[in-house]
């Protein structure tokens, strides 16, 4: 077994991902449950240069959105039939913890010490110019890891996330993604 000093590694993690069926209905279920919320619901993300294992891949998926404390909480549905990293760990129609996210400063440095590792992207590509990549720890750790590279843009974005849920008073638990 390597020995890995973890000064030197990426441990800020930002979100918990659960692979879902309908991200609306399971988000109303996570705030009668937790009181967590409100939730932000994306529909139909557009993914730029998608590859799932290497090959080009279109995905169409949803995801909703909260902040619990210091972390987000992700709800991601599939809406197509085709293979990806949610289905390898999680089965259509079933429920289950999918990645846990890392923001990345140095994105190449973190997605090496993982390659590094013997770890695989399962998917990666771009959402807003911007790279991420779901490594394949499931054998490892149970579930994966979601490297997210650092944009402004999204910082704020994360930050309206977090602002909505600060004070919330338990209105309109489940909304439109914000413009």
């Amino acid at each position: 077994m390597t020995s890995v000093n973890p000064s030197t590694r990426n441990r800020k993690v930002m979100q918990a991902s659960w692979v879902v069926d309908d991200v609306e209905r399971v988000a109303h279920e996570w705030v009668r449950t937790t009181g967590i919320g409100p939730f932000f619901v994306f529909a139909h993300i557009p993914i730029e240069e998608g590859r799932y294992r290497g090959e080009l891949r279109t995905l169409d998926f949803s995801v909703a959105i909260a902040q619990a404390g210091d972390v987000q909480i992700e709800l991601v549905a599939q809406h197509d039939e085709g293979p990806s990293a949610y289905r390898d760990l999680i089965a259509a129609g079933q429920r289950g913890l999918h990645h846990i996210a890392l923001y990345c400063e140095d994105y190449d440095r973190d997605l090496a010490s993982y390659v590094e590792q013997g770890f695989v992207p399962a998917f990666d590509g771009t959402f807003g110019g911007k790279r991420f990549s779901y490594i394949d720890t499931s054998a490892s750790i149970g579930c994966m890891v979601e490297l997210i590279e650092d944009s402004p843009l999204q910082l704020e974005f994360f930050a309206k996330i977090a602002d909505a849920a600060r004070d919330w008073d338990g209105r309109d638990p489940v909304r439109r993604a914000f413009g």
